[in-house]
């Protein structure tokens, strides 16, 4: 699979590589309910990683998302959307774009998923755009990390996922 790091700087460093084992977490998403990474085991999970609801590029990618989320549950997948939000932030945002999926408040300990994802940058308070495929074992396998104001690309993950069904 691939690794883009774009942005080589030092706040980068603890992004865990493909092939490595997926930091394991649990957080409560927009209803409060409980979510736990290891709870998916035997599909593959998409974790994206995002700055802040209600924040432009971010609804246009989640928006995205939404739009083709037969496109993931097709590779046997499962989103999870990550911020820093609380998780009543996230619930009226999940209510206003209908996103049916997960959205994770990465709220407290402020950022400490995406610190250990290597995607929380604490100079600003909140997470970078980072996307993790992990398989069906827990290995992550493929991984992207955009700068500030950059949008990631849908066709990216399809094209991972694919890779992922053909191995």
């Amino acid at each position: 699979m691939t690794a883009s790091l774009a942005g080589t700087d030092a706040l980068l460093a603890n992004v865990p590589a493909i092939g490595a084992s997926a930091p394991d977490f649990e957080l409560p998403n927009q209803f409060g309910e409980p979510v736990r990474l290891s709870s998916f085991r035997g599909q593959n999970v998409v974790l994206v990683f995002y700055p802040f609801a209600f924040s432009g590029i971010c609804t246009g990618e989640l928006c995205e998302i939404r739009d083709n989320l037969a496109s993931f549950e097709d590779s046997n997948a499962v989103v999870l959307a990550i911020s820093v939000d609380s998780k009543f932030s996230l619930r009226a945002y999940a209510e206003k774009e209908g996103y049916g999926f997960d959205l994770l408040a990465d709220f407290w300990p402020h950022g400490a998923v995406a610190t250990a994802y290597g995607v929380f940058d604490h100079q600003s308070g909140m997470a970078r755009r980072g996307t993790f495929i992990i398989d069906p074992a827990g290995i992550v396998r493929y991984v992207v990390v955009n700068p500030r104001g950059q949008a990631r690309e849908l066709a990216e993950y399809r094209d991972a996922l694919a890779g992922l069904a053909q191995a």
